[in-house]
């Protein structure tokens, strides 16, 4: 046995020092190769020019390169492991280079002469060609990239004796899929696109699926802090306007996540999903995590308390990883020209610009973030911590411009499904075994933008409807006419005088700041009134804008109107005067098709104190399933109305299932209570943190412990085994 052992130690032994040699000649002759095609770098060897001498001196430089790539760099990034990811991201290649430059002076004899522009180029030339070549070997020998998982896995056993206690414990890695329907990936289990996900589900399934419908807002900002932090309370919209601050707050914005997850932990006083042992990675918001990375909610006011760069380390410590990044960030960039290009000339419909910044804001989201939560979350695993929370985004951003069922949305869900391949193969070599859930915080339903098929905005149409200006283009359309002479009658009728036809003032009844703040989120609109405080009522709204409910109730790319009336309460209205009290509204009527439990949504709503004055969600067909975003996307969401208020939830069989056969999961605060059910099923009890002990991005300056900063030996085991 022994014989055995040390036999297959030198055959272990043997392959590790053939790839070390190949991919050192392939790394010569790939400098050689720079140097003949480019003019300003030159490798040479004073008194000697032949072949041979060069090709020593390109040997010399390459092993050089190669090896202060694995000694320096390292210790160059965590250098700079407090810089942005982007700019850290930049300075990959300007230290490359430089290392590049460092090498040539190794060479003893001789060496090589370059410009620090064309030194950047080879840098990354060899690091990518180092890189693939690594990885060419590696392909028909599966073990060696499980080795050194376990290698990973068993130092770090050894060296805390923590996790050895917990072994026994699983962890649990939630990964969200942001966007992605239940129907869409039903769909995309039945097209072969998504076969890790797919074999969960199989003949011999360890995965249950359930659907789970959303709230009112169907968006992630609601979603995912109910589903982090147990409430959404008070979150009608993805974006909304607070009439007692003055403010609009946007869930995507890192001053308005850093409230919304204050303001739900006041309510819950609870830290989070993730308080105990947790790591939040791609997030809106942390769950209350330590360990954060491409966290929305502490971008804001970042200290050494709350900043974490563990998953760019363990990501660009391999200058490699870099390299590829770019290149695949490149080829996104072109992939989405094309594809827009496409689109253009068959003349697809629905269709929406995707010209300016939008092919750089694509790659980012399905390349570089993609890139940096996956390694992040592996090193989370191998570092044994109980709950790991993941958004990968890319799917979302592609369907709002593509649309959720198209061919470049499915592409982007097929190299997800990738991602969730590569992470459930480290839960193998973990040191703890781990459940993998897979969900989404809402679906996309299709559909023309309420612009491109009706000529004018939803900010016109109020507008209009209000005797206000509004562009020349939204006079000329059909609904932009209509309104305004709507308004014009309306005032004349409500005052019994004339109205100047070509004046474009407001009524001379209203205040001055009485023009209405418009906003979108999805195909749901809020319309407030800052001049009036509070709530305003069906009652003030007729009176000082007499046309505008009627216009709005009206116009055929409209749904329903949510609206507070003084006599009967809130109301919702609808086209040919239908007017309901919400204590009475049904699923029928003007919900009708929008699904179960769409009146319970509104009812809900209506109930926040930052409710907007009119809640406005389009038109939706039950036949086509398809909406009138009152944003620049052909896949939206935000509002009611098809798929987009069907989200899933995949989660193993040895977990409790999260309802019973006969209910339905109803909300992100209910999804958070199946969460937090499933991490006390492996870890046992668990209590919460209270909210004076979270760390909140106010409370990074006040003296905290550094726990918020990477675990160094960690991430030199991530990259130096």
């Amino acid at each position: 046995m022994g014989t055995e052992v040390l036999r297959g130690r030198w055959r272990t032994s043997g392959r590790a020092l053939l790839r070390v040699i190949v991919v050192w000649m392939v790394s010569t002759l790939t400098m050689l190769l720079l140097a003949g095609v480019l003019p300003d770098f030159q490798l040479q060897s004073p008194g000697d020019d032949s072949i041979t001498r060069t090709a020593y001196t390109a040997a010399w430089g390459a092993g050089a390169f190669g090896l202060l790539s694995a000694l320096v760099w390292p210790l160059l990034v965590r250098a700079l492991l407090l810089v942005p990811a982007l700019v850290l991201g930049l300075l990959v290649f300007f230290l490359n280079g430089s290392l590049l430059l460092l090498a040539l002076r190794l060479i003893p004899y001789g060496g090589g002469v370059t410009d620090p522009q064309n030194a950047v180029v080879v840098a990354a030339v060899m690091s990518a060609v180092a890189s693939a070549t690594s990885t060419a070997l590696a392909v028909g020998d599966d073990s060696a990239y499980r080795r050194r998982l376990s290698r990973l896995a068993d130092r770090r056993r050894r060296r805390d004796g923590a996790y050895a206690g917990q072994g026994s414990h699983p962890g649990t890695v939630f990964v969200q899929l942001d966007g992605v329907g239940h129907r869409v990936l039903l769909d995309a289990i039945a097209d072969g696109l998504v076969p890790h996900l797919a074999g969960w589900l199989g003949e011999d399934a360890t995965h249950r699926l359930t659907p789970w419908r959303t709230d009112w807002s169907s968006q992630t900002g609601a979603s995912q802090l109910g589903i982090l932090h147990g409430s959404n309370h008070d979150v009608p919209a993805f974006r909304w306007y607070e009439k007692d601050t003055g403010r609009i707050i946007v869930s995507n914005r890192p001053a308005s996540a850093a409230e919304l997850q204050r303001r739900a932990i006041e309510r819950t006083g609870d830290g989070g999903l993730l308080t105990l042992d947790g790591a939040s990675r791609g997030n809106l918001f942390s769950g209350g995590a330590d360990q954060l990375a491409l966290v929305l909610s502490i971008a804001a006011r970042r200290g050494r308390a709350n900043r974490s760069r563990s998953g760019y380390f363990a990501y660009f410590s391999d200058p490699a990883n870099a390299v590829r990044t770019a290149v695949s960030f490149a080829a996104e960039v072109c992939r989405e020209i094309a594809q827009s290009t496409r689109a253009r000339l068959r003349k697809v419909r629905p269709r929406v610009s995707r010209g300016g910044l939008y092919p750089l804001i694509r790659a980012f989201a399905t390349v570089v973030e993609r890139d940096v939560v996956v390694v992040a979350v592996m090193g989370d695993m191998l570092a044994g911590r109980t709950a790991i929370y993941a958004d990968l985004v890319g799917y979302d951003e592609v369907a709002h411009h593509s649309g959720p069922h198209s061919h470049d949305a499915a592409q982007v869900l097929k190299r997800l499904d990738r991602s969730i391949g590569l992470i459930a193969e480290v839960a193998d070599h973990a040191p703890r075994p781990y459940r993998i859930v897979v969900l989404s915080d809402h679906g996309q339903s299709v559909g023309e933008t309420f612009e491109g098929l009706y000529g004018l905005t939803l900010k016109d149409l109020v507008r209009a409807g209000c005797g206000l200006p509004v562009s020349r283009r939204a006079e000329r359309t059909r609904s932009g006419a209509e309104a305004r002479f709507a308004a014009r009658h309306a005032v004349r009728s409500a005052l019994h005088r004339p109205v100047h036809q070509g004046a474009d003032e407001p009524e001379e009844n209203a205040a001055p700041d009485s023009e209405p703040v418009v906003l979108a989120s999805g195909n749901l609109g809020l319309v407030s009134f800052p001049g009036v405080p509070g709530r305003m009522s069906l009652e003030q709204i007729d009176r000082r804008h007499p046309a505008l409910l009627r216009t709005l109730a009206g116009h055929p790319g409209i749904g329903f109107l949510l609206v507070r009336s003084e006599a009967r309460g809130s109301v919702v209205l609808a086209a040919g005067g239908v007017e309901i009290a919400l204590a009475d509204l049904g699923d029928d009527g003007p919900l009708a098709g929008m699904g179960p439990g769409a009146a319970d949504a509104v009812r809900r709503t209506d109930g926040f104190p930052h409710v907007a004055d009119i809640m406005v969600n389009s038109s939706y067909d039950p036949e086509t399933g398809q909406v009138h975003a009152f944003e620049e996307q052909i896949g939206s969401h935000g509002g009611l109305g098809g798929e987009q208020s069907r989200a899933f939830l995949l989660s193993p069989l040895v977990l409790s299932p999260p309802v019973a056969d006969s209910e339905e999961l109803v909300g992100a605060e209910r999804v958070h209570e199946v969460l937090g059910r499933w991490l006390r099923e492996g870890v046992g009890p668990q209590v919460p943190l209270g909210p004076a002990v979270v760390r909140l991005p106010q409370q990074a300056d006040a003296g905290m412990p550094d726990a918020g900063m990477p675990d160094a030996a960690r991430d030199d085991e991530l990259n130096s085994a």
